[in-house]
């Protein structure tokens, strides 16, 4: 999104941005940037908040990038530090940045999640005409212990790329029904070794669920227990989606979540259903039947619940 400081002066600037740009074509910068960390992952409120060093390195001296900078997918930056200096008479700038950056997150495999974060920079005001990025990529790098706790980093990457507004911001001139700011961009991939988390957020629905189970030992004719403990072991499962769906952001698609909670929803269901077909066949006088269809609907419950879980995780990690 454009800061107020872009749309005021926008225009003016691009009024006088031939006069930069006649004789030589635009100004390259040099940028560069140093993640220190990236905390306070919040999927529910789909952001993350990531501190960093960026530096500029730059011949023309009216660029000033510690006004002239702009997060177009930042939800909320803090002033930054500043340092100023020149070095081999070019303008050598580096900002300690803050920044709440805004995310939609990936969470069909959570907690087997990979995601993908990406910072996009640009000046405030100057277009591509004007400016170009030239990455710095010996120097970019990421904090090797303090950079992303809990998560494993597989990818980082910086770069350039031309990011085009469809708009021209209101400048009347033939041509200028859009503008193109040259983007520095740093691209995290990462990852997470979640099977500890796995079972801590999983493991009250598996409770739940062996619970309902248990429906299975009492006699068919003993009607309390056998409908009792099921529908105890439900409400536990559902309770305990609540919980995981709070720290989750409200997604339209089914994930791996939605999936095995389903599965325990049915699966508690079956031992149900097999408790009454069995109380119904005990009080027809069918006891050998009733017992018989205890056994094997435990065994079909118990197999399609299993062997289904074992899928959809799998799918999942892999």
């Amino acid at each position: 999104m454009l800061s107020p400081l872009k749309r005021i002066v926008l225009g003016t600037v691009l009024l006088l941005a031939p006069l930069f740009t006649q004789a030589q074509g635009p100004d390259t910068v040099r940028v560069g940037a140093y993640v220190i960390s990236v905390h306070d992952i919040n999927f529910h409120d789909k952001e993350y908040t990531v501190r960093f060093w960026l530096w500029f390195l730059y011949d023309n001296p009216d660029f000033d990038f510690t006004k002239q900078l702009d997060i177009p997918n930042a939800k909320s930056i803090e002033p930054p530090e500043s340092i100023i200096d020149t070095v081999d008479g070019k303008a050598w700038v580096m900002l300690k940045m803050k920044c709440v950056m805004k995310e939609n997150w990936s969470v069909e495999d959570f907690p087997f999640d990979h995601q993908h974060l990406k910072v996009q920079i640009e000046n405030s005001i100057l277009d591509n005409t004007v400016l170009i990025f030239e990455p710095d990529f010996e120097g970019s790098k990421i904090d090797d212990e303090e950079g992303i706790d809990g998560w494993t980093l597989t990818s980082f990457v910086v770069g350039v790329r031309d990011n085009k507004y469809l708009t021209g911001f209101g400048d009347p001139r033939p041509g200028k029904n859009h503008q193109t700011f040259s983007q520095f961009t740093i691209d995290l991939d990462i990852e997470r070794s979640a099977w500890g988390l796995f079972m801590k957020i999983f493991l009250g629905m598996y409770i739940a669920f062996l619970i309902a189970l248990i429906s299975f030992t009492p006699h068919p004719s003993e009607m309390e227990p056998r409908f009792g403990l099921p529908v105890g072991g439900l409400f536990a499962a559902v309770g305990n989606k609540y919980i995981i769906d709070s720290l989750l952001p409200e997604s339209s698609t089914f994930t791996l979540v939605d999936t095995l909670h389903a599965l325990t929803f049915i699966g508690i269901f079956g031992t149900l259903l097999v408790s009454a077909i069995a109380l119904r066949q005990f009080d027809s006088g069918k006891k050998e039947l009733a017992e018989q269809t205890n056994r094997r609907g435990f065994r079909i419950v118990v197999a399609l619940y299993v062997v289904l879980n074992l899928v959809f995780i799998t799918l999942a990690v892999i």
